[in-house]
């Protein structure tokens, strides 16, 4: 039995960032050896220094959609705000909030254009499933999306741009992976240049990276489901790095996941799409991943769960208080940690 009060720690919340530093690969970075049991401080422009020819660094290219919106019930004007978090056939999963007060059958309508409305369908545990009343979807995100920020970001001047890598490339995202916000076309041509092979996979950001941990026990948390797709291309190149004795080195948790999801599904690699729960914590055994670009995640989270089954929960701890201590910035748009 693993307690989640386990995964828990204090951080001050004047660590937690507001908005990006520019140029994106000034931010710092803190080097982790999690065999010797010990770290440097870096910067993230710095991280070509400590990759290699032949490593493979695998990067989610999905890309934020402005999927926050604001709508009222056409029977009694009160508000809702929508976050929309993936497509179910024609409708869409979302979160509504307040939620409380919303009832199968109610008619939501776009607080600016009530031409674009939805009529909810049904409760599915936290989130709501709403079928669209109209056709132009594109056009309800291009004129009236608004950037979905987590809820711990104050800062109501974030523009979608601040909150997109720069190689996102399919649509479907509802955050960021924010491992990969710090690089750079700079930093990329740098690492192409030091014949560091890029690779890519797709995971669309939902609920799943995200929602907190009710259950006091982590054998009882389910995460949501998130889409994936993993290319031929991909996979040929990951395997073939395996056989050479070659790093593979994932940029945030997202890849992780996508990457030991196929493992676990097929005993290799090979171009796989569907939708992943994986819920890695202290006792998973990777098969795939050998070091990790990620961020300052937050306490009792499932993400720095799964950092800590990569590096030991109470060595991470001890990072952690390192990267308090030196007062680095924490989550989406925070500093991020080298784990090999």
């Amino acid at each position: 039995m693993i307690l989640v009060d386990d995964f828990d720690f204090e951080l001050p919340p004047g660590l937690i960032a507001q908005e990006p530093v520019y140029p994106r690969d000034s931010a710092r970075l803190l080097l982790v050896d999690r065999q010797t049991k010990k770290w440097e401080h870096s910067f993230f422009r710095e991280i070509s220094h400590h990759l290699y020819p032949g490593d493979v660094l695998v990067l989610n290219d999905t890309k934020v959609l402005p999927a926050r919106f604001f709508g009222l019930k056409a029977s009694s004007g009160g508000k809702v705000e929508i976050l929309f978090l993936r497509k179910v056939g024609g409708n869409w999963e979302c979160l509504l909030k307040p939620s409380r007060r919303v009832r199968p059958g109610q008619k939501i309508v776009l607080r600016e254009d009530s031409a674009f409305s939805w009529i909810v369908e049904k409760r599915m545990g936290d989130t709501w499933l709403v079928r669209p009343l109209f056709s132009h979807e594109e056009e309800l995100f291009s004129r009236f999306g608004q950037v979905p920020t987590p809820p711990y970001v104050k800062n109501p001047h974030i523009q979608l741009a601040d909150y997109q890598t720069v190689f996102a490339h399919f649509p479907g995202s509802v955050a960021a992976p924010t491992a990969g916000l710090h690089f750079t076309p700079r930093l990329l041509e740098e690492l192409k240049q030091k014949k560091v092979r890029l690779a890519w996979v797709t995971l669309h950001v939902g609920l799943g990276t995200f929602q907190p941990v009710k259950s006091s026990q982590l054998e009882e948390h389910r995460l949501h489901q998130e889409t994936y797709f993993l290319p031929d291309s991909t996979a040929r190149l990951i395997m073939e790095a395996k056989q050479e004795g070659k790093r593979v080195i994932a940029v945030g948790t997202t890849v992780v996941r996508v990457l030991e999801t196929v493992y676990l599904s097929f005993g290799t690699l090979k171009q796989a799409e569907g939708e992943t729960e994986l819920f890695i914590y202290p006792g998973f055994e990777f098969k795939v991943v050998d070091a990790l670009v990620t961020n300052f995640h937050l306490p009792r989270s499932t993400l720095f769960m799964l950092v800590c089954a990569f590096a030991g929960t109470s060595f991470m701890k001890e990072v952690y208080r390192e990267a308090i201590n030196k007062k680095y910035r924490f989550f989406s748009f925070g500093d991020a940690m080298f784990i090999r």
